[in-house]
Protein backbone atom coordinates (compact mmCIF):
# COMPACT_ATOMS: atom_id res chain seq x y z
CA UNK A 1 0.00 0.00 0.00
CA UNK A 2 0.97 3.67 -0.35
CA UNK A 3 3.04 4.99 2.37
CA UNK A 4 0.81 8.08 4.05
CA UNK A 5 1.25 10.61 6.09
CA UNK A 6 -1.12 13.29 7.97
CA UNK A 7 -0.73 16.00 10.89
CA UNK A 8 -1.64 13.80 13.82
CA UNK A 9 -2.41 16.59 16.40
CA UNK A 10 -4.64 19.85 16.22
CA UNK A 11 -3.85 22.22 13.50
CA UNK A 12 -3.04 25.75 14.46
CA UNK A 13 -0.55 27.54 16.94
CA UNK A 14 0.90 24.91 19.65
CA UNK A 15 4.49 23.80 21.70
CA UNK A 16 4.67 20.56 19.78
CA UNK A 17 3.00 19.02 16.34
CA UNK A 18 2.81 15.50 15.54
CA UNK A 19 3.02 14.31 12.08
CA UNK A 20 2.37 10.61 11.60
CA UNK A 21 3.73 9.00 8.55
CA UNK A 22 2.63 5.19 7.97
CA UNK A 23 4.03 2.79 5.50
CA UNK A 24 6.52 0.62 4.16
CA UNK A 25 8.95 3.36 2.53
CA UNK A 26 8.26 5.94 5.71
CA UNK A 27 11.87 5.45 7.21
CA UNK A 28 13.29 6.12 3.89
CA UNK A 29 11.49 8.62 3.44
CA UNK A 30 12.20 10.35 6.93
CA UNK A 31 15.69 9.83 6.27
CA UNK A 32 15.94 12.02 3.13
CA UNK A 33 14.88 14.46 5.52
CA UNK A 34 18.30 13.89 7.88
CA UNK A 35 15.85 11.85 10.53
CA UNK A 36 17.90 8.45 9.62
CA UNK A 37 16.42 5.73 11.95
CA UNK A 38 16.45 2.50 12.63
CA UNK A 39 13.21 0.13 12.50
CA UNK A 40 12.30 0.68 16.01
CA UNK A 41 14.33 3.89 17.41
CA UNK A 42 14.13 7.79 18.93
CA UNK A 43 16.16 10.47 18.39
CA UNK A 44 16.63 14.41 17.91
CA UNK A 45 16.70 14.95 14.59
CA UNK A 46 17.72 18.14 12.47
CA UNK A 47 14.62 17.93 9.40
CA UNK A 48 16.31 19.34 6.07
CA UNK A 49 14.24 20.19 3.16
CA UNK A 50 15.41 19.58 -0.60
CA UNK A 51 17.25 22.78 -1.05
CA UNK A 52 19.29 21.56 1.89
CA UNK A 53 17.82 24.60 4.42
CA UNK A 54 17.01 23.59 8.15
CA UNK A 55 13.55 23.15 8.38
CA UNK A 56 13.23 22.79 12.13
CA UNK A 57 15.01 20.54 15.11
CA UNK A 58 12.03 17.64 16.18
CA UNK A 59 12.12 14.28 17.80
CA UNK A 60 11.71 11.39 15.66
CA UNK A 61 10.49 7.99 16.73
CA UNK A 62 9.90 4.54 14.89
CA UNK A 63 7.61 1.76 15.31
CA UNK A 64 8.29 -1.71 13.92
CA UNK A 65 6.12 -3.15 11.91
CA UNK A 66 3.98 -4.99 14.39
CA UNK A 67 4.38 -2.88 17.20
CA UNK A 68 2.81 0.54 15.78
CA UNK A 69 -0.68 1.70 15.70
CA UNK A 70 -1.31 0.64 12.64
CA UNK A 71 0.76 -2.16 12.39
CA UNK A 72 3.04 -0.69 9.90
CA UNK A 73 6.34 0.65 9.96
CA UNK A 74 5.26 4.30 11.50
CA UNK A 75 7.59 7.06 12.07
CA UNK A 76 6.05 9.95 13.82
CA UNK A 77 7.87 13.63 13.66
CA UNK A 78 7.40 15.78 17.14
CA UNK A 79 8.33 19.17 15.40
CA UNK A 80 7.55 22.65 17.36
CA UNK A 81 4.33 23.87 16.59
CA UNK A 82 4.44 26.62 14.53
CA UNK A 83 2.16 26.43 10.97
CA UNK A 84 4.58 27.66 8.99
CA UNK A 85 6.47 24.58 10.26
CA UNK A 86 4.04 21.56 10.02
CA UNK A 87 3.02 22.90 6.34
CA UNK A 88 6.71 22.94 5.27
CA UNK A 89 7.47 19.14 6.53
CA UNK A 90 3.98 18.13 5.21
CA UNK A 91 4.77 19.45 1.45
CA UNK A 92 8.62 17.83 1.76
CA UNK A 93 6.91 14.80 2.17
CA UNK A 94 4.91 15.44 -0.66
CA UNK A 95 8.00 15.90 -2.54
CA UNK A 96 9.12 12.17 -1.69
CA UNK A 97 6.34 10.73 -3.39
CA UNK A 98 4.40 9.74 0.13
CA UNK A 99 0.42 10.41 -0.14
CA UNK A 100 -1.88 12.39 2.57
CA UNK A 101 -3.98 10.49 4.59
CA UNK A 102 -8.09 9.95 4.19
CA UNK A 103 -9.96 10.69 7.03
CA UNK A 104 -9.63 7.56 9.28
CA UNK A 105 -7.28 6.07 7.34
CA UNK A 106 -4.49 4.80 9.71
CA UNK A 107 -6.70 3.18 11.83
CA UNK A 108 -8.61 1.78 9.19
CA UNK A 109 -5.03 0.12 8.41
CA UNK A 110 -4.88 -0.83 12.00
CA UNK A 111 -7.91 -2.61 11.69
CA UNK A 112 -7.21 -3.92 8.35
CA UNK A 113 -3.89 -5.61 10.07
CA UNK A 114 -5.75 -7.25 12.85
CA UNK A 115 -4.09 -4.67 15.50
CA UNK A 116 -7.95 -3.87 16.09
CA UNK A 117 -11.39 -5.38 14.96
CA UNK A 118 -14.42 -2.99 14.25
CA UNK A 119 -15.95 -2.69 17.39
CA UNK A 120 -12.72 -1.23 18.78
CA UNK A 121 -12.60 1.15 16.06
CA UNK A 122 -15.74 2.61 17.36
CA UNK A 123 -14.70 2.68 20.66
CA UNK A 124 -12.04 4.65 19.27
CA UNK A 125 -14.34 6.81 17.47
CA UNK A 126 -16.44 7.64 20.62
CA UNK A 127 -13.22 8.16 22.79
CA UNK A 128 -12.10 10.88 20.69
CA UNK A 129 -15.45 12.55 20.67
CA UNK A 130 -16.46 11.84 23.87
CA UNK A 131 -16.94 15.24 26.14
CA UNK A 132 -18.33 14.23 29.81
CA UNK A 133 -16.62 11.31 32.00
CA UNK A 134 -19.53 8.87 31.21
CA UNK A 135 -18.60 8.85 27.74
CA UNK A 136 -14.98 8.34 28.24
CA UNK A 137 -16.10 5.41 30.31
CA UNK A 138 -18.08 3.92 27.87
CA UNK A 139 -16.01 4.70 25.10
CA UNK A 140 -12.72 3.02 27.03
CA UNK A 141 -14.35 -0.09 27.82
CA UNK A 142 -15.38 -0.61 23.80
CA UNK A 143 -11.88 0.50 22.48
CA UNK A 144 -9.96 -2.10 25.54
CA UNK A 145 -11.72 -4.70 23.27
CA UNK A 146 -14.67 -5.64 25.89
CA UNK A 147 -17.07 -6.26 23.35
CA UNK A 148 -14.74 -8.53 21.20
CA UNK A 149 -13.82 -10.53 24.49
CA UNK A 150 -17.50 -11.05 25.28
CA UNK A 151 -18.26 -11.68 21.36
CA UNK A 152 -15.52 -14.33 21.31
CA UNK A 153 -16.93 -16.10 24.86
CA UNK A 154 -20.23 -16.37 23.26
CA UNK A 155 -18.82 -17.17 19.84
CA UNK A 156 -16.92 -20.08 21.66
CA UNK A 157 -19.71 -21.83 23.15
CA UNK A 158 -21.90 -21.87 19.76
CA UNK A 159 -19.08 -23.21 18.07
CA UNK A 160 -19.10 -25.78 20.38
CA UNK A 161 -22.73 -26.46 20.71
CA UNK A 162 -22.18 -27.10 16.48
CA UNK A 163 -19.75 -29.56 16.89
CA UNK A 164 -21.80 -31.40 19.19
CA UNK A 165 -24.73 -31.61 16.68
CA UNK A 166 -22.49 -32.15 13.39
CA UNK A 167 -21.41 -35.64 15.84
CA UNK A 168 -24.96 -36.71 15.76
CA UNK A 169 -24.96 -36.38 11.85
CA UNK A 170 -21.82 -38.74 11.55
CA UNK A 171 -23.33 -40.83 13.40
CA UNK A 172 -26.54 -41.42 11.51
CA UNK A 173 -26.27 -44.56 10.86
CA UNK A 174 -25.81 -45.95 14.70
CA UNK A 175 -26.37 -44.66 18.42
CA UNK A 176 -24.79 -41.55 19.09
CA UNK A 177 -22.22 -42.69 22.18
CA UNK A 178 -23.25 -39.70 24.15
CA UNK A 179 -26.42 -37.63 24.39
CA UNK A 180 -25.21 -34.15 23.19
CA UNK A 181 -28.44 -32.68 23.70
CA UNK A 182 -28.29 -31.65 27.13
CA UNK A 183 -24.77 -29.88 26.69
CA UNK A 184 -25.92 -28.37 23.81
CA UNK A 185 -29.28 -26.68 25.56
CA UNK A 186 -27.59 -25.48 28.41
CA UNK A 187 -24.35 -23.70 25.99
CA UNK A 188 -27.12 -22.09 23.36
CA UNK A 189 -29.63 -20.91 26.57
CA UNK A 190 -26.69 -19.31 28.10
CA UNK A 191 -25.80 -17.79 25.10
CA UNK A 192 -29.30 -16.39 24.32
CA UNK A 193 -29.44 -14.81 27.85
CA UNK A 194 -26.46 -12.52 27.60
CA UNK A 195 -27.34 -12.01 24.08
CA UNK A 196 -30.53 -10.84 25.16
CA UNK A 197 -29.45 -8.40 28.02
CA UNK A 198 -26.60 -7.05 25.58
CA UNK A 199 -29.28 -6.12 23.03
CA UNK A 200 -31.51 -4.44 25.78
CA UNK A 201 -29.45 -2.31 27.05
CA UNK A 202 -27.81 -0.65 23.30
CA UNK A 203 -30.56 2.29 23.94
CA UNK A 204 -29.54 3.78 27.48
CA UNK A 205 -25.58 3.53 25.91
CA UNK A 206 -26.58 5.29 22.81
CA UNK A 207 -27.80 7.85 25.23
CA UNK A 208 -24.77 8.16 26.82
CA UNK A 209 -22.91 8.57 23.52
CA UNK A 210 -25.39 11.12 22.10
CA UNK A 211 -26.68 12.62 25.16
CA UNK A 212 -30.13 11.87 27.52
CA UNK A 213 -32.72 14.58 27.79
CA UNK A 214 -34.36 16.14 30.08
CA UNK A 215 -37.48 18.31 29.87
CA UNK A 216 -38.94 21.05 31.94
CA UNK A 217 -42.63 21.44 31.28
CA UNK A 218 -45.35 23.40 33.76
CA UNK A 219 -47.70 26.29 33.37
CA UNK A 220 -46.57 30.04 32.41
CA UNK A 221 -44.46 31.50 34.82
CA UNK A 222 -43.56 28.29 36.86
CA UNK A 223 -39.90 28.60 37.00
CA UNK A 224 -38.89 26.52 33.93
CA UNK A 225 -37.04 29.37 32.05
CA UNK A 226 -35.24 30.58 35.22
CA UNK A 227 -34.50 27.26 36.51
CA UNK A 228 -32.86 26.55 33.16
CA UNK A 229 -30.39 29.31 33.38
CA UNK A 230 -29.38 28.13 36.87
CA UNK A 231 -28.46 24.81 35.70
CA UNK A 232 -26.47 26.36 32.57
CA UNK A 233 -24.96 29.09 34.51
CA UNK A 234 -25.68 31.53 31.53
CA UNK A 235 -28.79 33.75 30.81
CA UNK A 236 -29.89 30.86 28.14
CA UNK A 237 -33.36 31.60 27.80
CA UNK A 238 -35.56 34.66 28.14
CA UNK A 239 -37.33 35.30 31.80
CA UNK A 240 -39.80 37.68 32.01
CA UNK A 241 -43.03 38.00 34.56
CA UNK A 242 -45.34 38.13 31.18
CA UNK A 243 -47.02 35.05 30.54
CA UNK A 244 -45.94 32.63 27.03
CA UNK A 245 -42.30 34.77 26.66
CA UNK A 246 -40.76 31.27 25.65
CA UNK A 247 -42.56 30.14 22.36
CA UNK A 248 -40.15 27.81 21.10
CA UNK A 249 -38.09 24.65 22.83
CA UNK A 250 -34.60 25.78 24.19
CA UNK A 251 -32.02 23.37 24.65
CA UNK A 252 -29.23 23.64 26.47
CA UNK A 253 -26.20 21.05 26.47
CA UNK A 254 -24.03 20.21 29.99
CA UNK A 255 -22.37 17.83 32.03
CA UNK A 256 -24.77 16.40 34.32
CA UNK A 257 -22.77 13.99 36.73
CA UNK A 258 -20.59 13.05 33.87
CA UNK A 259 -23.36 12.38 31.83
CA UNK A 260 -24.16 14.53 28.80
CA UNK A 261 -27.76 15.98 29.14
CA UNK A 262 -29.89 18.30 27.30
CA UNK A 263 -32.13 20.03 29.42
CA UNK A 264 -35.11 21.73 27.19
CA UNK A 265 -37.25 24.46 28.10
CA UNK A 266 -40.85 23.90 26.77
CA UNK A 267 -43.72 26.84 26.03
CA UNK A 268 -46.04 27.51 29.36
CA UNK A 269 -48.90 24.89 29.38
CA UNK A 270 -51.83 26.74 28.88
CA UNK A 271 -54.85 27.82 26.08
CA UNK A 272 -53.15 29.42 23.90
CA UNK A 273 -54.01 33.19 22.40
CA UNK A 274 -52.35 32.91 19.36
CA UNK A 275 -51.45 30.22 16.65
CA UNK A 276 -47.62 31.04 17.48
CA UNK A 277 -48.16 30.01 21.22
CA UNK A 278 -50.03 27.12 20.53
CA UNK A 279 -47.52 25.92 18.12
CA UNK A 280 -45.00 26.28 20.88
CA UNK A 281 -46.80 24.42 23.23
CA UNK A 282 -47.24 21.50 21.06
CA UNK A 283 -43.62 21.28 20.14
CA UNK A 284 -42.94 21.30 23.82
CA UNK A 285 -44.91 18.41 24.86
CA UNK A 286 -43.75 16.71 21.49
CA UNK A 287 -40.11 16.69 23.03
CA UNK A 288 -41.13 16.63 26.74
CA UNK A 289 -42.84 13.01 25.23
CA UNK A 290 -40.05 11.60 23.87
CA UNK A 291 -37.12 13.06 26.99
CA UNK A 292 -35.91 10.67 29.40
CA UNK A 293 -36.96 12.71 32.43
CA UNK A 294 -39.43 15.23 32.64
CA UNK A 295 -39.74 17.75 35.03
CA UNK A 296 -43.02 19.13 36.28
CA UNK A 297 -42.52 22.53 37.89
CA UNK A 298 -45.43 24.05 39.70
CA UNK A 299 -45.26 27.35 42.20
CA UNK A 300 -49.15 25.97 44.12
CA UNK A 301 -47.89 22.46 43.76
CA UNK A 302 -50.66 21.54 41.59
CA UNK A 303 -49.56 19.69 38.97
CA UNK A 304 -52.82 17.82 37.73
CA UNK A 305 -52.03 14.56 35.71
CA UNK A 306 -49.19 15.49 33.81
CA UNK A 307 -47.64 12.10 32.96
CA UNK A 308 -46.50 10.14 29.75
CA UNK A 309 -46.78 7.10 28.42
CA UNK A 310 -42.39 6.39 28.84
CA UNK A 311 -39.76 7.88 30.73
CA UNK A 312 -39.55 9.15 34.46
CA UNK A 313 -41.59 12.12 35.54
CA UNK A 314 -40.23 14.36 38.63
CA UNK A 315 -42.96 16.95 40.31
CA UNK A 316 -41.23 19.75 41.48
CA UNK A 317 -42.35 22.96 43.67
CA UNK A 318 -40.98 25.89 42.09
CA UNK A 319 -40.48 29.17 43.67
CA UNK A 320 -40.24 27.95 47.06
CA UNK A 321 -38.85 30.94 48.32
CA UNK A 322 -42.07 32.64 48.13
CA UNK A 323 -44.39 30.09 49.53
CA UNK A 324 -43.45 26.80 50.52
CA UNK A 325 -45.51 23.30 50.98
CA UNK A 326 -44.96 19.78 51.72
CA UNK A 327 -43.80 18.31 48.73
CA UNK A 328 -41.60 16.01 48.19
CA UNK A 329 -39.02 18.46 46.03
CA UNK A 330 -38.81 21.96 46.11
CA UNK A 331 -36.77 24.43 44.75
CA UNK A 332 -36.32 28.13 44.10
CA UNK A 333 -33.83 29.40 40.99
CA UNK A 334 -33.86 32.26 42.54
CA UNK A 335 -32.11 31.26 45.67
CA UNK A 336 -30.61 27.93 44.71
CA UNK A 337 -32.38 26.32 47.35
CA UNK A 338 -33.19 22.70 46.41
CA UNK A 339 -31.14 23.08 43.14
CA UNK A 340 -28.17 20.25 44.56
CA UNK A 341 -31.25 17.41 45.55
CA UNK A 342 -32.99 18.13 42.26
CA UNK A 343 -29.89 17.34 40.63
CA UNK A 344 -28.79 14.69 42.64
CA UNK A 345 -32.21 12.86 41.71
CA UNK A 346 -31.78 13.00 38.26
CA UNK A 347 -28.26 12.37 37.36
CA UNK A 348 -29.24 9.16 40.55
CA UNK A 349 -31.63 8.59 38.32
CA UNK A 350 -29.78 7.84 34.57
CA UNK A 351 -26.57 6.35 36.26
CA UNK A 352 -28.93 3.34 37.70
CA UNK A 353 -30.07 2.83 33.67
CA UNK A 354 -26.62 3.72 32.63
CA UNK A 355 -25.38 1.10 35.55
CA UNK A 356 -27.72 -1.74 34.37
CA UNK A 357 -26.52 -1.77 30.58
CA UNK A 358 -23.91 -3.73 29.14
CA UNK A 359 -20.75 -2.47 26.38
CA UNK A 360 -22.51 -2.58 23.05
CA UNK A 361 -23.25 0.61 22.17
CA UNK A 362 -24.49 1.46 18.26
CA UNK A 363 -27.66 0.63 16.81
CA UNK A 364 -25.77 -1.62 14.18
CA UNK A 365 -24.48 -3.72 17.33
CA UNK A 366 -28.33 -4.35 18.29
CA UNK A 367 -29.35 -5.71 14.59
CA UNK A 368 -26.36 -8.29 15.31
CA UNK A 369 -27.66 -8.99 18.53
CA UNK A 370 -31.36 -9.43 17.71
CA UNK A 371 -30.33 -11.52 14.44
CA UNK A 372 -28.10 -13.91 16.49
CA UNK A 373 -30.48 -14.45 19.36
CA UNK A 374 -33.36 -15.03 16.64
CA UNK A 375 -31.57 -17.92 15.27
CA UNK A 376 -30.92 -19.40 18.60
CA UNK A 377 -34.47 -18.83 19.42
CA UNK A 378 -35.29 -21.50 16.17
CA UNK A 379 -32.21 -24.29 17.45
CA UNK A 380 -33.84 -23.74 20.82
CA UNK A 381 -36.96 -24.70 19.33
CA UNK A 382 -35.62 -27.41 17.25
CA UNK A 383 -34.12 -29.10 19.94
CA UNK A 384 -37.12 -30.05 21.56
CA UNK A 385 -39.02 -31.22 18.11
CA UNK A 386 -38.76 -33.96 15.62
CA UNK A 387 -39.80 -31.51 12.77
CA UNK A 388 -36.36 -29.63 11.95
CA UNK A 389 -33.22 -31.72 10.79
CA UNK A 390 -30.42 -31.39 12.64
CA UNK A 391 -28.47 -30.43 9.70
CA UNK A 392 -30.93 -27.44 9.15
CA UNK A 393 -30.27 -26.89 13.29
CA UNK A 394 -26.74 -26.82 12.03
CA UNK A 395 -26.85 -23.57 9.93
CA UNK A 396 -29.17 -21.59 12.23
CA UNK A 397 -26.31 -22.03 14.96
CA UNK A 398 -23.53 -20.92 11.85
CA UNK A 399 -26.09 -18.21 11.48
CA UNK A 400 -25.66 -17.08 14.72
CA UNK A 401 -21.85 -17.26 14.92
CA UNK A 402 -22.00 -14.95 11.67
CA UNK A 403 -23.87 -12.35 13.36
CA UNK A 404 -21.52 -12.11 15.83
CA UNK A 405 -18.30 -12.09 13.70
CA UNK A 406 -20.38 -9.51 12.22
CA UNK A 407 -20.77 -7.54 15.03
CA UNK A 408 -16.91 -7.34 15.49
CA UNK A 409 -16.15 -6.96 11.74
CA UNK A 410 -14.76 -10.22 10.65
CA UNK A 411 -17.16 -10.64 7.85
CA UNK A 412 -19.91 -8.19 6.10
CA UNK A 413 -18.89 -4.97 7.25
CA UNK A 414 -17.21 -3.27 4.00
CA UNK A 415 -20.60 -1.31 3.46
CA UNK A 416 -20.41 0.28 7.09
CA UNK A 417 -16.79 0.87 6.53
CA UNK A 418 -16.76 4.18 4.62
CA UNK A 419 -19.21 5.36 7.01
CA UNK A 420 -17.54 5.27 10.40
CA UNK A 421 -14.20 5.86 9.03
CA UNK A 422 -15.16 9.08 7.57
CA UNK A 423 -16.16 9.96 11.45
CA UNK A 424 -12.53 10.20 11.62
CA UNK A 425 -10.36 13.36 11.45
CA UNK A 426 -7.29 13.21 8.99
CA UNK A 427 -4.37 12.14 11.12
CA UNK A 428 -6.12 9.23 12.89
Amino acid sequence: MDTIFALASAAGKAGVSVIRISGSDSLRSVGKLGAVLAEHDRKLVRLIGEDGSLIDEAFAISFGQGRSFTGEQVVELQTHGSPAVVVSVLTELEKLGLRHADPGEFTRRAMESGALDLARVEGLADLIEAETEGQRRQAVRVFKGDLGKLTDGWRRKLVRAAALLEATIDFVDEDVPVDVYPEVRELIESVSVEIRKEADGVGIRERVREGFEVALIGPPNSGKSTLLNKLAGREAAITSDIAGTTRDVIEVRMDLGGLPVTVLDTAGQRDAVDELESIGIERGLDRAATADIRIHLSPDADFGPGTFESGLDIFVQSKSDLSATDTQLSVSALTGDGISDLIDNVSGHLHSLVGNAGVATRRRHEVSLRTASSALQVVSFGLSSSDLPVDLLCDDLRQAVRSLDNLIGRVDVENVLDEIFSSFCIGK
